[in-house]
């Protein structure tokens, strides 16, 4: 067992995890196992249990949107964007937005998919697509 297994606060924190994965083109959560619940925003403890059992797993990448807002911008600027929560099919809620369509017409309760795109700005980046196949969403 190296220190980071024993000592959850040793080594980069878990938010550094989460990064380096995505930075690799892989969208993974982590999932406590002492109560089996799913977290995110990485943490170092369980945000159920206070376990700090958790193991980093790949998720689904299904989703729903809870909420959406446009952020206006002008043209030059790269127009206007949404921003959205997603619950999960696994449980968390994340921030994130919905690609593929006009950001007017992302709605609440829309089935949703997660991408890891790579955004020549700002390098890998998590983004959700609606989704085509309604049966993925339990």
């Amino acid at each position: 067992m190296n220190a980071a297994q024993t000592n959850p606060f040793a080594g980069p924190g878990p938010d550094a995890r989460f990064a380096a994965a995505l930075a690799q083109g892989r969208f993974e959560i982590q999932r406590c196992a002492a109560c089996g619940q799913h977290v995110f925003y990485p943490r170092a403890l369980c945000t159920h249990c206070g376990s700090a059992q958790l193991d980093w797993v790949q998720p689904s990448g299904a989703g729903v949107v809870y909420s959406s807002t446009v952020v206006r911008r002008k043209p030059e600027a790269g127009g206007d964007y949404n921003v959205a929560l997603i619950d999960l099919a696994e449980g968390p809620r994340l921030m994130s937005r919905v690609d593929g369509m006009a950001p007017t017409q992302v709605r609440i309760g829309m089935p949703v998919q997660a991408q890891v795109i790579d955004d020549p700005a700002q390098g890998k980046l998590l983004v959700f697509v609606p989704q085509t196949a309604p049966e993925a969403i339990p």
